[in-house]
This record gives C-alpha cells, structure tokens and sequence, in this order.
C-alpha cells in the first residue's frame, strides 16, 4: 500500500493535537514534575508509540510495521543519550525544576520540525544520489566506532555557536522571568536565560539527529515511516527525562550499546543493495539485543553505587 496525501495530513494533526494537549491541558501550570509523574506519562507515550507501530502494521503491512518498530527502537535508545547533555545543561544555567518542561516541550517542538526538513532532504538525496547509501553507512560505522570506543566529550554552552551570535543582537538578562523566553526591559526586547537554554537544546538535538535519521533510513527508506517513528519517540523523551535524568550514571555502558547500534546499522546500509541484505525482523532483533545487553550489563555493574560513584559514572557517560 502506497503512502498518501491524507496519512501524512492525519499524522502532522495527530501528532499537533498531542502536543497541544500536553501543553495546555495536562501541563499547563509551572511546576517540578515528579519521578512518578514522569513515569506514567512514559508509559502512556511509550504505550502510544507501540499502538501506532500497530496502526503502521494493519495498514501498510507486516514489513512497514517491523521497520516503523526498528526505527522507533533505534530512536528512543539515542535519545536516551540526550537525557545526560540536556541534564548538564540544565545544571549549568541553574534552571528551575519547574520550567525545565517547558524548554523540553518546546525543544521537542523544534526538534519535531527540523527532523522533517533532514527527512526530506534525506530521503530525496538518497533518490537522487543512489550512492550516497555507502556514505551514510560508513558515516555510521565511523560515528559508531567513537561513541563506543572514543573519550569523554564535554558539554560547553558558553561556547555555543548559535548562542554566540544570538547575543550579538539580543541581549539575554541574568534572571528567569517565569516560563517566559522574552520579556521588556527598559522598554526593550531582552531574552532571558531560559531562551539561551533553549537555543542549546535545540542546537545540541540537531547534531544528534544527524546520527539517528540516517540510523533509521538503514532500516527503512520510507519517509513516512522515518518521520512517524522519530516523532512518536521524541515525544516521549521529556517524561524520559524526569525519570532518567538522576540516574543516568547507572548506564555505564550506553554509549557502546548506542555505538554498537550505529555500527550495526551502518554495516546494514552498507549490504543493502547486496545478497547478504538484513532482513528488517534480524534487525529488529540485533538491535534490541544490543541495547537490552548494554543496559543490563550496566545496572549489574553499578548496583549498590553511591553518591562518590554517581559522580564518577556521570563522568564516564558524560
């Protein structure tokens, strides 16, 4: 079954009412969000995003469905990765538990609409640039190969590019101002430190997406398909956040888990157009026994670890 017009319209107004109804009904008000909160709504975003892995199944077939479920799978274990950075970043500006939703609503927002546009472009380029799948595929391996084997990486928001140059023609006050990413000062438009926030999350999500969406289009070269699952993914990844964001120093062995997932599906885009193609539920497969093995051999390792620990695991990830 061909992807149409009206799925795509369907979808875009989905995925528009959720975030609408997260914003002004269920998160309407400033406040901290509780690891028990954050947890049930993990739950119900997780719980949607399978129901759809569904939908994309009755639909478009067994196929579709198997690589809507491998794209959604590689997608969540990657924006785990997030979590950490968005956590440092946070620490660094001293937000307030209660308007860190907020930057990741709207963080989420942006990262939805860019993620469209590398879509497309993805996709498109692939079409008309056949050859670029090899490229693709030994960008992933190399990307991969680093993240599970190369050295600590650093957090440096002073050093942002985009902030740099935002800060030549707006000026940015040295208090919040409430959930507000602009207020008048003197008369003039100033930003405040929650709109510098924002600009890194959404500047620091983007390079993660450069490795996640050729990830996906190893598993599938549907754009429909890419997009549903990175969509449905991040949409959960605030709530993810509040749950993970303290305990991250737990997945010592993530970041090779995720590397090992970029290898694999490099190596993948790589044999596509060969005889040794993988098989989409072998995929599905090698890519959640990755990334299970990874978190488990984590947990058992860190198990008993304490604050001394914490910081020292924080580190490692980091």
């Amino acid at each position: 079954m061909l992807i149409e017009t009206w799925m795509w319209a369907a979808f875009t107004a989905l995925i528009l009412g959720l975030l609408a109804l997260d914003l002004f009904i269920f998160h309407k008000d400033a406040h901290v969000v509780s690891v028990r909160e954050a947890t049930i709504w993990s739950v119900v975003w997780i719980a949607l995003g399978l129901a759809f892995g569904l939908v994309v199944w009755s639909w478009l077939g067994a196929g579709r469905g198997g690589e809507y479920f491998a794209g959604y799978l590689i997608e969540k274990a990657l924006s785990v990765d997030n979590i950490f950075v968005f956590a440092m970043v946070f620490a660094y500006f001293a937000v307030p538990g209660k308007y860190q939703h907020r930057v990741l609503f709207w963080g989420v927002v942006g990262a939805i609409a860019f993620r469209a546009i590398f879509i497309v472009a993805g996709a498109e380029l692939l079409k008309q640039f056949h050859w670029l799948i090899y490229v693709f595929g030994a960008v992933l391996l190399v990307t991969g190969l680093k993240m599970a084997f190369g050295g600590e990486t650093e957090v440096h928001p002073e050093r942002n590019p985009v902030l740099k140059l935002v800060r030549r023609f707006i000026p940015i006050t040295h208090e919040y101002h409430d959930q507000r990413f602009f207020v008048r000062h003197a008369g003039k438009l100033v930003a405040t430190p929650l709109f510098a926030v924002l600009l890194i999350v959404e500047t620091t999500d983007i390079l993660f997406a450069l490795d996640s969406i050729p990830a996906i289009f190893a598993v599938t070269r549907e754009p429909f398909i890419v997009f549903a699952s990175n969509a449905f993914a991040i949409l959960g990844l605030r709530s993810l956040y509040f749950v993970l964001a303290d305990m991250m120093y737990r997945f010592k062995y993530l970041k090779v888990g995720l590397g090992g997932i970029l290898v694999f599906a490099g190596v993948k885009m790589g044999l596509s157009e060969t005889a040794y193609k993988v098989d989409i539920w072998l995929s599905l497969g090698v890519i959640g026994l990755i990334l299970i093995s990874s978190i488990a051999a984590s947990l058992v390792v860190t198990r008993g670890s304490t604050a001394r620990g914490k910081r020292q695991g924080a580190s490692a990830l980091s």
